[in-house]
């Protein structure tokens, strides 16, 4: 386990589950905000995307009460990330993440909260991270939302950012600064 806080605990993510992201990500109401509902996701493309990675993508499950509830990742920014994010010139240590809660049960409960809150505070105790940024869509109002309570805030826009349902879509690249 790589940390717990509460009844939620984020630990790494295991060959077993990937019955468990093969089912969140076919869902079409996580899929509206995660991937798109266009891109459902089989076992053959759960292993290609979230096993055997080596870009340093550190890829996790979120658990609340024990029960496995959704995905966290985390990784070092990369070199082409700083350069279009413009952070080419910054020494910091910055981290990337993504997350997702695939029970949509759990939604509107604060465990987005605290899950963001718990894992910037992992990343900059353990990691030593200065900044922690997202890039989510402009429209996802809601987990923009979640990440300024966490202290994330809006640097830039970055248009036609990210494919979804067909089309590119305007992002936030939002940060969190230690």
């Amino acid at each position: 386990m790589l940390f717990q806080n509460d009844k939620l605990s984020v630990r790494l993510l295991e060959q077993k589950d990937s019955s468990l992201i093969v089912k969140w990500l076919s869902d079409p109401i996580i899929l509206e905000f995660y991937e798109g509902r266009d891109n459902a996701f089989d076992l053959e493309k759960v292993q290609e995307k979230f096993y055997n990675r080596e870009n340093g993508v550190v890829c996790c499950i979120v658990e609340f009460d024990n029960i496995p509830i959704g995905y966290i990742q985390y990784y070092p920014l990369g070199n082409e990330e700083r350069n279009s994010y413009g952070y080419a010139d910054v020494s910091d240590v910055i981290y990337g993440m993504d997350q997702f809660i695939g029970e949509a049960v759990y939604w509107n409960n604060g465990i987005g909260t605290l899950l963001v809150n718990s894992m910037v505070s992992f990343l900059v105790e353990q990691n030593d991270a200065d900044r922690v940024v997202m890039d989510p869509q402009i429209w996802n109002e809601r987990a923009i939302r979640c990440y300024e309570k966490c202290g994330f805030k809006k640097v830039k826009l970055l248009p036609k950012n990210e494919l979804h349902e067909g089309e590119y879509r305007d992002c936030w690249l939002i940060e969190y600064i230690n």
